[in-house]
């Protein structure tokens, strides 16, 4: 028995890195996930590990920048579990890396597709099946790249500006429907995305402290250590038990039990 018992999640950008570490944690703790990403063969591992720890996963795969493919990836949630409570929106992109004046147009505005319009399709699509169910969760993987202003990484801190966002609107909308929504930093891991950073000519030439920022902890022996934070933080959402904090952006250092106290302090 877990205390996602009940639960049916979805889960962006599965196929690895901190999506499926999440899917995992859920998993662990009772929920049915769906894991969806682009790679087939990435989610099946996914689904493989899954199942291992004696979890239940279904892997559908799917862009999240086309509508056609999200509305596949949730109608075969639910009919596949039944019912959908959790959506966890993890797709993300780095790049483009450079000058607003120098960075391809439209290479910039397909991150913009990752970041703003994946999010926006599945909350789209997810908010009829939880209403009907009575309720449920949407967490935006977010970063703290959103709430500042970075030179030369304009395409990621305005997509993740937006998540954060996106957030607030699904609850000013949709909390006293039974919907909470939350945005978050996920931490700060060596995965495949920033190994793509890494190995960028452009991040190379106008990102220089983020490269020795990245070699570090790529040399770190604990350099996935945040996954583990991370994935005990989505399911800490999922539960319930942190839904007077909805619309609120958090990182994984903030003390949930604090922000409780002084949430109803204000209220």
């Amino acid at each position: 028995m877990g205390i996602l018992d009940g639960q049916v999640a979805i889960v962006t950008g599965a196929g690895r890195g901190f999506g499926r570490a999440i899917a995992m944690h859920l998993a662990a703790e009772g929920a049915c996930v769906t894991v969806t990403s682009r790679s087939a063969g990435e989610l099946d591992e996914t689904v493989r590990l899954i199942e291992a720890a004696d979890g239940e996963a279904y892997a559908v795969s799917g862009d999240v920048t086309s509508r056609m493919d999200v509305a596949h990836v949730v109608a075969e949630t639910v009919q596949h579990f039944g019912r959908l409570t959790l959506l966890v929106n993890n797709a993300g992109v780095p790049d483009p890396f450079g000058p607003l004046g120098s960075i391809d147009p439209d290479q910039w505005w397909d991150a913009q597709a990752v970041h703003i319009r994946g999010p926006l399709l599945f909350i789209h699509e997810t908010l009829p099946a939880m209403k009907v169910g009575g309720g449920g969760r949407i967490i935006i993987v977010s970063a703290f790249g959103g709430t500042v202003v970075a030179p030369y990484m304009s395409a990621y801190c305005i997509g993740k500006a937006v998540q954060i966002r996106l957030a607030e609107f699904v609850h000013a909308e949709y909390h006293d429907q039974g919907i909470s929504a939350f945005s978050m930093d996920p931490g700060f891991v060596f995965t495949a995305l920033a190994q793509r950073t890494l190995d960028s000519p452009d991040a190379q030439r106008w990102l220089p402290d983020m490269m020795k920022r990245l070699e570090q902890k790529k040399q770190e022996p604990d350099s996935d250590g945040d996954l583990e934070r991370c994935g005990r933080r989505c399911v800490d959402l999922a539960s319930g038990r942190l839904d007077a904090l909805s619309g609120r952006y958090m990182t994984l250092d903030d003390d949930m039990d604090e922000m409780m106290r002084k949430q109803a302090q204000d209220s």
